[in-house]
């Protein structure tokens, strides 16, 4: 089947999805967009968060077939800029200087439910930072410097605005 949808800003239609085809694959192995990372499969571990029409969902737990006619956003649409010029966004920053990138396996999801969070509430608590990544699973961090890189883009965001 074909699947069109909007992805990272650019109207796309990938051909030859399979009906069982997650999204997650869609994006990964058939789109090139190897950013949200495969691991677990059963939306436990985050590493595949996304954007869904804004939201923030597992890629790995959504149907191809269900984003006919949406729109999603990945890790790598969080940068702004024309192709080869882009600049990070603020999150992808602050995670890259606060060292809370080790594996970065589990990395994009965390930057990914990190720009939700901030988007949604510009100045989270430690509480709120700690509710909000409590779907994402890191092994090497220890997650503290996970939190230092969610306060640093939240005071970047706010100063910004």
């Amino acid at each position: 089947m074909r699947v069109n949808l909007t992805v990272n800003g650019t109207e796309e239609a990938v051909d030859d999805v399979w009906e069982g085809e997650s999204l997650l694959y869609m994006l990964r192995e058939r789109m090139g967009l190897p950013g949200s990372k495969n691991a677990c499969e059963q939306g436990e571990c985050g590493s595949c968060t996304v954007y869904l029409d804004g939201v923030p969902v597992c890629a790995c737990l959504v149907a191809a077939g269900q984003a006919e006619g949406r729109e999603v956003r990945t890790v790598e649409g969080l940068a702004e800029g024309p192709p080869g010029e882009e600049r990070l966004d603020p999150v992808q920053e602050a995670f890259v200087e606060t060292g809370a990138v080790q594996c970065g396996f589990c990395t994009p999801g965390l930057i990914v439910q990190t720009h939700d969070l901030i988007g949604r509430n510009p100045a989270p608590s430690d509480a709120e930072i700690r509710e909000a990544l409590a779907g994402n699973l890191c092994r090497c961090t220890g997650y503290e410097k996970i939190l230092d890189a969610v306060r640093l883009a939240a005071e970047r965001k706010a100063v910004a605005r």
